[in-house]
């Protein structure tokens, strides 16, 4: 088997090897992964903290041993909080923007080790906050499928960064979501930081948004933003109906 690590700031993980092909997720500095098939100048792999498969480019990337993978495993990197935190590559003297949530593996003092490289983090990191800041941080922030930063975001990623900014894993997907957690009956027994779940006319779940107080969502649709939601789903008071049919409500924590 063999291992990898993000050395860039984000990577694109694409369902099929090709530049072409659609955006499923995204690689985040630092973090690690099995890779499990090679295609030219393409890899597929198995990330570390989710089990999401895609395909990642081959120049974006640096291999990484076995003992130093499961070593990342055992005791999981800390991670930045901040939307962008500096981090000076001392190999050629540049700068890598590191979007919150990546991984500063190997960490000594203020030194990240990915490979045999040099990340100096300038500035602090941040420290986790309350899940309702934390998620209101990326108000505004433009959907784009696939994305987990403050750049571009989708439903699911949203929900997965602002969980793991909050020091909880959570899987990548909105159905793979949706199967976690505790059953939460109705609306009237929901707290702050619940996930509520919708679904499509033929009743597979497509979205997700975390529950604030006072009958409030935030989630990524078309911008992450703030709507009202009922028994019936997300109200959106822009276009004056429903957007998302309620199928679930679960709790994590």
């Amino acid at each position: 088997m063999e291992y990898g690590i993000c050395n860039l700031a984000i990577v694109p993980m694409r369902a099929e090897p090709s530049d072409r092909s659609e955006l499923v997720s995204q690689l985040l500095f630092g973090e690690a992964f099995e890779v499990t098939e090679y295609n030219n100048k393409w890899a597929k792999i198995l990330t570390a903290i989710d089990s999401y498969t895609g395909w990642i480019d081959r120049l974006q990337f640096t291999q990484l041993g076995h003992i130093a993978y499961r070593d990342l495993q055992s005791k999981p990197a800390p991670i930045t909080y901040r939307p962008v935190t500096q981090a000076w590559k001392i190999a050629d003297n540049s700068i890598v923007f590191l979007p919150a949530g990546s991984s500063l593996a190997f960490l000594q003092g203020t030194t990240s080790y990915v490979g045999n490289n040099k990340f100096e983090i300038i500035g602090e990191i941040g420290e986790t906050d309350h899940i309702a800041n934390v998620a209101r941080s990326y108000l505004n922030v433009p959907y784009l499928w696939g994305g987990r930063t403050h750049f571009g975001i989708d439903c699911s990623g949203f929900t997965q960064v602002v969980y793991r900014l909050c020091g909880h894993n959570i899987q990548r997907d909105a159905s793979m979501q949706a199967q976690e957690g505790t059953d939460v009956e109705n609306l009237a027994q929901t707290k702050l930081g619940d996930l509520a779940f919708f679904h499509n006319p033929e009743g597979k779940v497509t979205h997700v948004g975390i529950i604030l107080n006072n009958g409030q969502i935030i989630h990524a649709s078309g911008k992450v933003k703030i709507d009202m939601i009922d028994n019936e789903g997300i109200w959106s008071e822009e276009l004056k109906r429903h957007t998302h049919k309620l199928h679930s409500i679960k709790r994590y924590f």
